[in-house]
């Protein structure tokens, strides 16, 4: 790894010798693969042949990368791969968030600590998971469909766009845009794009998005601010001027001296604050930090919603009849011609967010109607809140279950209930298929199915236990 000369001179100063040349050290050695399990869906299912995660409960490190796209149950929603610093953000918040919260991570896609914060945040809760660039968000709806829970929305915005909603949040999830440097050892074009002037622009960039949103704390709120990057401007500086400019407390976390973390390196600033080095820490580069805004405790979560805003119009469609598990607690919504299932105690919150925000999904998208037909969504069968009894359904083997995945057609599905029919693998569901007698029609979502041609093995991380 050849890194910029710029970035070695700035770093053996900032660090000194030794704390660089651990760094550095580490930079040369092979990223370690960690995956996180679902609990919602896979809470007897084990990891074959894995290490815990210290600080995070449902992380796993893998003895080596296998071939995810090959296995029925990442696509299920069962785990989601993601390096172990991330989930550091699993111990922050189960140390601080003890009640229900709306929280926003405002920098989501692809979705791995908007995953971690759904694991932890306190039932009751809602996450809004935001992204402002279409093509990620698009990602980051899917992973979020997948992981299965109905309490998040996910917005394609800009930050500008959430203060003009007037929206509040008790919790702020700002991992910014940042210049990289914790992900050299997985993505050579990160060196390639490093320069001292885009460390510049970065930091400059992340303070105009904290002081933008920060009017979207509520006082006594929690600020968590994160990047994968190495350099003070963009770490302990920011926090400094967070501190400093908006009024905020640091708060510490606390931690195991066996993580091996890293706090401060700047020497008048001793705040709390955690970085993530490689070489240190068995994980990639991060740095977080995490403060309250000045004004009271953070909320319990105790709203509630004025009648008004609990007034429906008239439905233009019924939910049939033990489709979702607690049917009595959701309100339906349409957009075009999809159906939405919004939970009832945040549906005053939906609307609001939906007359400035472009909200992408939120709830459950029950399906989609096309004349008189209600054509059961991707959503649906991969929610939690689905009722098992809701469809039919076929176990596929693993193989079946990968040419379901490549969007194939499955043969000898036709024996099934005509219909609509849940197809699942190791008990978890996949998607549907449609049973027309003679054949079946595959619905698995077009831009999710596996693309390559390639026959490759089959994979299995993970099984259930006996």
């Amino acid at each position: 790894m050849e890194l910029p000369g710029d970035f070695i001179r700035y770093m053996e100063g900032f660090m000194g010798e030794s704390l660089w040349t651990e760094l550095r050290n580490g930079l040369t050695e092979e990223a370690p693969v960690s995956i996180r399990m679902n609990p919602f869906k896979a809470q007897d299912m084990t990891v074959d042949e894995g290490t815990p995660v210290p600080w995070c409960p449902q992380g796993c490190y893998l003895p080596s990368r296998p071939v995810f796209t090959s296995d029925p149950l990442f696509h299920a929603g069962a785990y989601y791969v993601q390096e172990a610093s991330s989930m550091f953000l699993d111990a922050v918040l189960r140390q601080f968030v003890k009640e229900p919260v709306i929280m926003l991570d405002l920098c989501a896609a692809p979705g791995g600590k908007s995953t971690v914060a759904r694991t932890v945040l306190p039932q009751g809760s809602l996450l809004v998971s935001n992204e402002p660039i279409r093509k990620r968000a698009q990602i980051l709806v899917e992973n979020i469909q997948k992981f299965g829970h109905a309490d998040v929305m996910v917005t394609n915005n800009y930050t500008h766009d959430y203060v003009s909603s007037g929206l509040q949040f008790d919790v702020i999830l700002a991992d910014v845009p940042c210049s990289g440097e914790g992900m050299f050892r997985k993505d050579a074009e990160a060196i390639g794009e490093w320069s001292r002037q885009n460390v510049e622009k970065c930091w400059r960039l992340q303070r105009e998005i904290v002081t933008d949103i920060w009017n979207c704390l509520r006082p006594g709120g929690l600020l968590i601010y994160s990047t994968c990057t190495f350099n003070a401007l963009e770490d302990e500086e920011n926090v400094r001027f967070i501190r400093d400019e908006l009024g905020a407390e640091v708060l510490p976390v606390t931690v195991d001296p066996s993580w091996n973390i890293t706090g401060s390196l700047v020497k008048d600033f001793p705040e709390p604050v955690y970085r993530f080095l490689p070489g240190r820490t068995r994980g990639e580069g991060l740095f977080m930090a995490l403060l309250r805004k000045e004004g009271g405790a953070v909320n319990t979560g105790k709203r509630k919603n004025k009648e008004k805003d609990r007034k429906e119009k008239k439905q233009k469609v019924e939910l049939p009849a033990e489709w979702l598990l607690q049917a009595e607690d959701y309100d339906l919504v349409q957009q075009g011609a999809k159906v939405l299932a919004i939970p009832r105690k945040w549906k005053s919150f939906y609307d609001q967010a939906a007359k400035i925000l472009q909200v992408m999904h939120a709830g459950i998208t029950i399906g989609e109607i096309k004349g008189k037909d209600l054509i059961p969504d991707q959503s649906l069968a991969l929610s939690i809140e689905r009722h098992p009894q809701a469809f039919p359904t076929v176990e596929l083997t693993v193989d079946e279950a990968l040419s379901y995945l490549r969007k194939e057609t499955l043969p000898g599905m036709t024996d099934s209930p005509k219909g609509y029919t849940l197809v699942t693998c190791q008990g978890l569901p996949l998607g549907f298929l449609k049973n027309l007698g003679n054949r079946t029609n595959n619905l698995y979502p077009q831009e999710w199915r596996i693309k390559s041609s390639h026959i490759t093995a089959p994979c299995q991380i993970i099984h259930r236990n006996k």
